[in-house]
């Protein structure tokens, strides 16, 4: 089987792993989500985070290329590839997140008040749990990851699932390109950067106040114009930050 073929699957594979953890994490320890609701984690629509997917495909190359190496022959060799691995996962953080909060003037997690955080994008903690995540799939899937694969490859079925998946995947980028726009504009015109788990909070909180239909999937679909959430949300957050001395008003 080819190693595009491979990566696509497990790109896949980790695209919806990560969509369930973001969505459990966000539920029950996000600082963002004190009234713990379900929020749709990431910028798309489907149950999906591409971050992980990534993550999961260079886990994968990263394994290979030690075991190809000799890494996983001593136990300072397994010591040195979990610190790759760990170091290639916050690069890959922080790249995206410097992409989103530069050019796009979003932020989609916010490590500020976590110790050592560069530009709350990434931290030591979460720098150590990428390692501990490195770890467990070093031992506990990429043994059986090709085997896994191979199956999966011969399974018209599934095989059929993943050519959907890349489909409504592509369309889903699209649209949620044009809801990115949006706030990138908003955020340009008003010289903040949006924090998109407050903001999805805030029209949740918004749709209950008037008894409007919520769209789990569809986290900034309202009744009400995109540009009156985010207008709303950034009073309510100047008013928050007027009660904080030494923060700088209206740039995050």
């Amino acid at each position: 089987m080819s190693v595009f073929l491979r990566l696509a699957y497990l790109f896949f594979i980790g695209s919806v792993f990560g969509w369930v953890l973001e969505l459990v994490f966000r539920k029950f320890f996000s600082a963002a989500n004190p009234q713990h609701r379900w929020i749709n984690p990431g910028f798309c629509v489907g149950p999906y985070v591409p971050l992980y997917g990534c993550g999961l495909c260079i886990l994968y190359l990263l394994a290979s290329w030690g075991e190809a190496q000799g890494f996983g022959n001593s136990g300072w060799g397994k010591l040195i590839l979990f610190i790759c691995m760990a170091v290639s996962m916050t690069a890959i953080e922080y790249l995206a997140g410097i992409v989103l909060l530069k050019w796009m003037k979003l932020r989609l997690w916010d490590y500020s008040h976590l110790w050592g955080n560069i530009q709350g994008l990434i931290c030591p903690l979460f720098s150590a749990a990428w390692a501990l995540m490195g770890a467990a799939y070093y031992f506990l899937i990429h043994p059986y990851i090709l085997d896994a694969i191979v199956w999966l490859s011969n399974n018209l079925a599934f095989s059929f699932v993943i050519g959907f998946f890349f489909g409504v995947f592509t369309i889903d980028v699209v649209y949620s390109a044009h809801i990115v726009a949006k706030l990138k504009q908003y955020a340009e015109e008003n010289q903040v950067v949006v924090k998109v788990e407050n903001l999805k909070a805030h029209i949740r909180e918004a749709q209950e106040r008037a008894a409007e239909k919520r769209h789990f999937l569809f986290a900034f679909r309202s009744e009400r114009l995109l540009t009156e959430h985010l207008k709303e949300a950034y009073e309510a957050w100047e008013e928050l930050r007027a009660k904080r001395p030494g923060r700088s008003a209206g740039k995050e």
